[in-house]
C-alpha cells in the first residue's frame, strides 16, 4: 500500500501558497541549483522584472546566511543536526511572494541575531539604505564572513518588516525562522 505522506504534504503545500521548498543541508550547488529554480519559475509566471530580482536575491542571502552559520559550527559535535536542520520556502502570499527559511542555532546565538532583525524592523527604506552604506564602511572584522551587510540588504528589498520567530528546542538549541514578504 502505498504512503500518503507525500500527498498530504503536496496538500498542505498548495493550501499555504508554497511554491519551492527544500529541505535539508545547503551546499553552493543546491543554491545555485535552487536559485535558477526560482528565477526560472517567476519568469514563467511573468512577474515583474523587480520582484524576480528581489525574490532571487532574497532567496540566495537567506540560503547563504545559514549555509555560513552551519558552516561556522563545523567543529562542534552537534554539527550535523545543525547543517541538516534547513530549510527554505517560496511561495505567495496576499500582495506579492514571501521567502522563509530556518535552521537550527545555538541559543547562544540567538540573542545578537534577534537584536540585529529588532534593530532593521522599524527603519524605513531611506534609513535601511543609510544603516548599508554605514555597514560597507565598517572595517571587517577578523574571520567575520562578509560584510554584515545581508540582512540588511533583505530589510531594504522587502516590501514589509521582516518576520522571525525563534521556538526553543533544548537548552542547547532553538530553531530560528526568517520571513521577508516581497
Amino acid at each position: 500500500m502505498a504512503h500518503t505522506g507525500l500527498l498530504e504534504l503536496q496538500n498542505y503545500l498548495s493550501q499555504n501558497g508554497i511554491l519551492i521548498s527544500f529541505s535539508g543541508r545547503f551546499s553552493q550547488a543546491i543554491i545555485e541549483e535552487l536559485g535558477e529554480a526560482v528565477k526560472k519559475y517567476l519568469e514563467s509566471e511573468e512577474h515583474p522584472k523587480n520582484d524576480i530580482f528581489n525574490v532571487f536575491s532574497i532567496f540566495v542571502e537567506q540560503t547563504q546566511n545559514i549555509k555560513n552559520y552551519c558552516e561556522s559550527k563545523k567543529f562542534l559535535t552537534s554539527y550535523e543536526r545543525i547543517a541538516n536542520s534547513c530549510i527554505v520556502t517560496i511561495g505567495k502570499c496576499e500582495g506579492g511572494n514571501y521567502i522563509s527559511s530556518g535552521n537550527i542555532i545555538e541559543n547562544s546565538d540567538a540573542e545578537k541575531l534577534t537584536a540585529h532583525i529588532e534593530e532593521l524592523i522599524p527603519l524605513d527604506k531611506i534609513s535601511l539604505k543609510k544603516r548599508y552604506k554605514e555597514q560597507l564602511k565598517q572595517e571587517l572584522l577578523p574571520g567575520s564572513l562578509g560584510a554584515g551587510v545581508g540582512l540588511i540588504d533583505i530589510a531594504r528589498k522587502a516590501s514589509k518588516p521582516l518576520l522571525y520567530t525563534v521556538s526553543r528546542i533544548d537548552q542547547q538549541f532553538s530553531f530560528f525562522t526568517l520571513k521577508a514578504i516581497i
